[in-house]
């Protein structure tokens, strides 16, 4: 057989499809629709291999549609003109069917790409199923979104990894049945644990342990934990550095910061980087952090992360990893404080009202100077107060414009920046 176990093993009907319970299962939307043969046009999001393509095919099964497939990535309006031109045709004929056209990866499709689709979609000469692993409403224009219903598939769970494995192990006709292999449970939970929701990865790997497997005395071959770690020696990790799970990891990450979990810090910054993710984006993530959710708490906090990205620089991987992992673990473990967001309070209120005029005593010496001479006016400027000739180095003085009433500094209660409060409060109050 030259076609690889993961395309033979693919459902021909619903009964057979395994996953999506939240989709295809008993009562569900999407299974009631394909039972009525009610069916509009709709995008399939999810991560890869998680059955987008298979459920695709399966429906247009289930219909008897004429299923045709275009690539994204490789067709564009001169393809789609194409299909166009065949699903009339197809309309014409005595036995005709609905043509079911699926599109792969359609977030790469540009706007006139998209819009291309629309009216054949709304006139309903095509049902259009999309696949993509974008978020589509980022990806895809609003026009084709509302003609669309978006189903989110998720990765396969242990429990389905494991059931589509042993399918393929008993299957006759498509799987690895003829090769009288003897499974060990233990090899089989290993396949689906490691392959991370990758059912292609998983079946894959099982493929190649089963045909690489000596034949015992009995004729049998024997499936062990030792061949499931050697047929996938890595443990799949379900990440794409610019796709919805590089946000979502990184929004784990800069949350679990935030909330002062060392252990959750460190696990995500991981996956991202077992994952292929830049160290550099982690720094950078790291620094903005600094300032924004430890801040005056712990000012040293936002020169512990560039001195900690320098060395990193300097020094590479693999001992890199201790310097990341000390500053996920300091920022983790740091007080915190977001008062210096009270900028994007006075940007709001600048941009709402302009900003004020400068006070007087607030003004540049040398020009209030010979304004002052030209104008035969007295001098603003002579009187502002000079703070370092004061008590404290503090005097009690406005600064702000006169037409300015309002604060927006909070100042936290955590770390130094409550001790450095309380001093000007006291020198306030002196």
């Amino acid at each position: 057989m030259n076609t690889p176990l993961a395309t033979r093993m693919r459902p021909r009907s619903l009964a057979e499809y395994t996953g999506q319970e939240h989709l295809v299962g008993p009562g569900k939307l999407l299974r009631r629709a394909v039972e009525s043969r009610v069916l509009g046009s709709m995008i399939f999001h999810g991560p890869p291999s998680s059955g987008k393509t298979t459920l695709a095919l399966v429906i247009a099964a289930e219909l008897q549609a004429k299923f045709v497939t275009l690539n994204a990535v490789l067709d564009g309006v001169k393809e789609l003109r194409q299909v166009v031109a065949d699903a009339q045709a197809e309309r014409g004929r005595l036995d005709a069917r609905n043509t079911l056209l699926f599109v792969d990866e359609i977030h790469r499709w540009n706007k006139a790409q998209q819009d291309a689709l629309l009216p054949h979609v709304e006139s309903g000469l095509l049902t259009l199923i999309g696949a993509t692993t974008e978020n589509p409403y980022y990806s895809l224009v609003g026009p084709l979104l509302s003609r669309c219903q978006v189903f989110e598939l998720q990765p396969f769970s242990l429990e389905d990894l494991t059931a589509l494995l042993e399918r393929a192990l008993a299957d006759p006709d498509r799987g690895l049945a003829t090769y009288n292999v003897v499974a060990e449970a233990e090899a089989v939970h290993h396949l689906a644990a490691t392959a991370a929701g990758d059912i292609r990865h998983a079946l894959n790997a099982l493929e190649l342990a089963v045909l690489t497997l000596p034949l015992e005395a009995d004729g049998s071959r024997r499936f062990t934990l030792a061949h499931a770690q050697e047929s996938i020696q890595k443990r799949l990790v379900r990440y794409d550095g610019t796709g919805d799970e590089h946000y979502h990891y990184a929004s784990a990450f800069i949350k679990s910061l935030r909330g002062s979990d060392p252990d959750a810090a460190l696990y995500w910054m991981t996956a991202m980087l077992e994952g292929g993710e830049d160290p550099m984006f982690l720094f950078r993530r790291m620094a903005v952090f600094a300032s924004e959710d430890v801040g005056l708490a712990d000012s040293f906090a936002l020169s512990f992360v560039m001195s900690a990205q320098d060395a990193f620089e300097r020094v590479g991987m693999p001992e890199g990893w201790y310097f990341l992992s000390h500053c996920a673990l300091y920022l983790a473990l740091a007080p915190k404080s977001n008062s210096t967001g009270a900028v994007f309070q006075v940007m709001d209120h600048i941009r709402a009202s302009g900003p004020g005029r400068v006070p007087g005593h607030l003004r540049d010496s040398t020009a209030s100077r010979l304004e002052a001479k030209h104008t035969r006016q007295p001098d603003a400027a002579k009187s502002y107060k000079y703070p370092h000739e004061h008590p404290y180095h503090w005097v009690d003085q406005r600064y702000l414009p006169d037409s300015v009433r309002t604060t927006w500094y909070e100042p936290g209660d955590q770390g130094r920046e409550k001790s450095l409060w309380e001093r000007l409060k006291a020198i306030r109050q002196a």
